[in-house]
């Protein structure tokens, strides 16, 4: 059986993190974790073929650090989110510089497993996909989802884990060839499903 995994990253591990993982029958197995050791744990269980995280995996070019003051704020990926009417919260936003850290320290530890990673950003991948967001309600975004996904998402009780089950799905678009890659490779990509999918 081949799954896909979804990480709703937290900022910081004393918080919630989704974790999601689907499998090629589209049923989902959603938990809650909170470190970086029972991520890693999970995904090593599981062994997917690719990981969706929804944090910034990258720095904007030109960017030295996130402490270093600089008037460079966005990646070109994040450019085409803004171009498409995409709604988001730049890297170097307050609250975004300990996610963005986080998440690039998870993906070098993920990769450095062997594990394939890929950026993704559920809010926009639910907007492409007409599917309600959390601020909207649980229960749409459940509703929303349910269009997708065939088993496992009652037992999904937070939107965490919910943002979870679309890094999941994107991740199996992605391994479809069912996506759209927005940005500079070079830089970093954010994977989102087809445009065309609108629906």
């Amino acid at each position: 059986m081949m799954f896909f995994a979804g990480i709703d990253l937290a900022g910081v591990e004393t918080r919630p993190s989704g974790f999601a993982v689907l499998d090629e029958s589209l049923s989902v197995e959603t938990m809650i974790l909170h470190t970086d050791a029972e991520i890693l744990r999970e995904v090593s269980r599981f062994n997917p073929a690719v990981v969706a995280v929804d944090a910034p995996l990258s720095l904007p070019r030109g960017r030295v650090s996130l402490e270093v003051r600089s008037s460079v704020h966005l990646r070109d990926c994040d450019r085409e989110l803004l171009r498409r009417g995409i709604r988001f919260f730049p890297v170097t936003l307050g609250p975004m510089r300990s996610l963005t850290e986080r998440g690039i320290r998870l993906k070098k530890t993920l990769c450095s497993s062997g594990f394939r990673i890929i950026e993704v950003y559920p809010g926009g991948a639910q907007d492409i996909l007409r599917i309600p967001r959390k601020s909207r309600g649980v229960d749409g975004l459940r509703k929303g989802l349910a269009r997708f996904i065939a088993r496992g998402l009652e037992n999904a009780a937070t939107h965490h884990e919910l943002d979870a089950v679309t890094a999941a799905l994107v991740a199996k678009m992605f391994y479809d060839g069912d996506y759209e890659a927005y940005g500079d490779p070079d830089e970093g990509l954010i994977v989102m499903p087809r445009w065309e999918n609108r629906g």
